[in-house]
Formats: C-alpha cells, sequence, structure tokens
C-alpha cells in the first residue's frame, strides 16, 4: 500500500503561484509512475504532470511552459506551478502506480491521495 499526502494548495489571484508537495515513501518515488491531476466541479478528473520512474516527464497542453514536477527521492514530489489562471482552480491529487500504461490517464493509477485546493481568482 502507497500512502500519498498532498499539501501545499491555497487561494491565489490570477499571474499567482504556488507550490504543491506530495509526501510518499522514498521507495515509491524511486520506483513508481507518480502524477498529479486536478478535478473541477462537474468536471473529470484530468491530467497534469507525471513523472515517470524511467525519467519521462510529460505535461497537459494547458499547463506547459507553467507547471513543473519534480521530486525529492526522499520525501516528496512536487508541482510547482507558476501564472496561475482561473481555469487551474480544482482539487489537486497525487497519485501513483508501478506502471502507467498511458502517462495521463486516471485509470492507470492505482494509490491516490486526498488531494488538495487551489483556487485561482480573476
Amino acid at each position: 500500500q502507497v500512502q500519498l499526502v498532498e499539501s501545499g494548495g491555497g487561494s491565489v489571484q490570477a499571474g499567482g503561484s504556488l507550490r504543491l508537495s506530495c509526501a510518499a515513501s522514498e521507495y515509491a518515488l524511486l520506483n513508481y509512475d507518480m502524477a498529479w491531476f486536478r478535478q473541477a466541479p462537474g468536471n473529470e478528473r484530468e491530467g497534469v504532470a507525471v513523472f515517470s520512474s524511467r525519467g519521462t516527464i510529460r505535461y497537459a497542453d494547458s499547463v506547459k511552459g507553467r507547471f513543473t514536477i519534480s521530486k525529492d527521492n526522499a520525501k516528496n514530489l512536487y508541482l510547482q506551478m507558476n501564472s496561475l489562471k482561473p481555469e487551474d482552480t480544482g482539487m489537486y491529487y497525487c497519485a501513483a502506480t508501478t506502471f502507467a500504461a498511458s502517462l495521463l490517464s486516471p485509470s492507470s493509477y492505482d494509490y491516490w491521495g486526498q488531494g488538495t485546493q487551489v483556487t485561482v481568482s480573476s
């Protein structure tokens, strides 16, 4: 069982920045595909960014150039979010799996955190 705990969400104005953290075990950070997803009310959960165990990094088109995924192998997966827009508002989730058949697809992931809320006002 992999436990994931997100933190760092909050309320910011458009153009601002936030850094999300996902605490996980060292083993998971080194050996699992790990990703950030988000879900706005009424919308489906969507992939934001992934850091695979093989070092592959992928971003959703909507966040390219603004968001950066990284990890500290000992402690955390991060999502640095800059130039935030109101459409970035939603609950952000950290997820992990041993192998993601589709890197940004929620159905590929087995373990999920509880989420952290991000609200961007215009």
